[in-house]
């Protein structure tokens, strides 16, 4: 046995050496982000970071500017659909969502939730309006 085992190292000693295969493993997590248009910040929710413009440069920080996470998340808001940085879109982004913009009235859906709320009611109770 040790003369097998001498044998085989010594056949791989006299091979030229080969570099070094390094294998590195990564996940690659896909940007997505929620735009807040009164104070023009972007909300990753896969890297759960905030960015936005401070001056002429572009930040990613763990908690937005000059306003609490709270009030933000309150804003409204809206869901965009590019998954890489928001400063190549960023142009387009303001023109569509300007900071007064707000979600657009929803009265026609409430009163459909009011005949729903209604025929529950009617099936419920059996109360007539």
């Amino acid at each position: 046995m040790g003369a097998a085992l001498f044998a085989t190292l010594a056949a791989y000693a006299d091979e030229p050496s080969r570099p070094a295969v390094q294998i590195q493993a990564g996940v690659m997590i896909q940007d997505d982000y929620d735009y807040y248009p009164a104070y023009e910040t972007y909300y990753s929710r896969n890297r759960h970071e905030y960015v936005y413009r401070d001056g002429d440069s572009w930040v990613r920080r763990s908690e937005p500017r000059g306003v609490t996470v709270e009030t933000l998340f309150a804003a409204p808001s809206v869901r965009l659909d590019f998954h890489d940085s928001p400063e190549q879109h960023h142009n387009d982004v303001i023109r569509n969502y300007p900071k007064s913009w707000s979600r657009p009235d929803k009265k026609g859906d409430e009163r459909a939730e009011h005949r729903d709320e209604k025929k529950t009611e009617r099936k419920d109770g059996d109360r007539k309006e």
